[in-house]
């Protein structure tokens, strides 16, 4: 996950795909307030995420991305950029919202867990827990696939989305997930690891990202 891989099939999707969830993040985007971005990545179009809080909180847990990160936003007095482990010892009931966006399908249920039970421990009351992303049990590959093709066609990258799938097919980042396994949950599943964590939870409107058949839920702290 720290390495060059074929996730973009060129700089087109790349810039488009970070616009997109920088879109959607700016409806969670409390004015004035702290949002923590768990699992951020490359963070691309973080800069106006940033702009109606008061600080934004970039955690990633790839050393090479997160030095990236650091360089990208050093100017930025309203971006932090930190590892896991700090996010570990940040004071209780700090964090208006978090968004931990496509990370869930990378993790271990018990994992997901301790992640969802720090995340209710650092939000403030009435704080927000945004978990976009998920993947549903019956979600096809093929989904996916057709998911990238329209979104390469809104965006204009509809033959370098062609390219890149078949790229992507011999990729050791395609061979990488099969030999770990992606995570897949139904929304009761879900709901109930939050709810067990002290959250009362309700489906969004629309997933974070281009692929509408994708789950995001928003769990507000009881």
């Amino acid at each position: 996950w720290d390495t060059e891989h074929s996730i973009y099939v060129n700089a087109r999707h790349e810039t488009a795909h970070f616009r997109r969830i920088a879109d959607d993040m700016l409806a969670y985007a409390p004015s004035g307030g702290v949002m923590l971005d768990y699992g951020c990545g490359e963070a691309l179009e973080a800069a106006r995420v940033a702009e109606p809080l008061s600080r934004l909180i970039l955690c990633e847990p790839a050393p090479n991305v997160r030095q990236t990160l650091g360089a990208r936003f050093a100017g930025n007095n309203k971006i932090d950029v930190r590892k896991p482990e700090d996010v570990q010892t940040m004071a209780v009931g700090s964090i208006d919202v978090v968004v931990m966006h496509s990370v869930a399908q990378y993790l271990s249920a018990p994992e997901l867990d301790a992640l969802i039970k720090l995340f209710r421990r650092l939000l403030k009351p009435g704080g927000l827990l945004v978990l976009g992303d998920v993947i549903p049990r019956n979600l096809s590959t093929l989904s996916d696939v057709r998911a990238l093709i329209l979104f390469g066609r809104q965006e204009g990258f509809f033959w370098a989305a062609l390219r890149g799938l078949i790229r992507t097919f011999f990729s050791d980042y395609r061979r990488l997930r099969q030999s770990l396994g992606i995570a897949r949950y139904d929304r009761a599943e879900i709901a109930a690891k939050l709810e067990s964590s002290g959250f009362s939870v309700e489906p969004a409107r629309t997933n974070i990202g281009h692929n509408g058949r994708r789950m995001t839920f928003l769990a507000h702290v009881r």
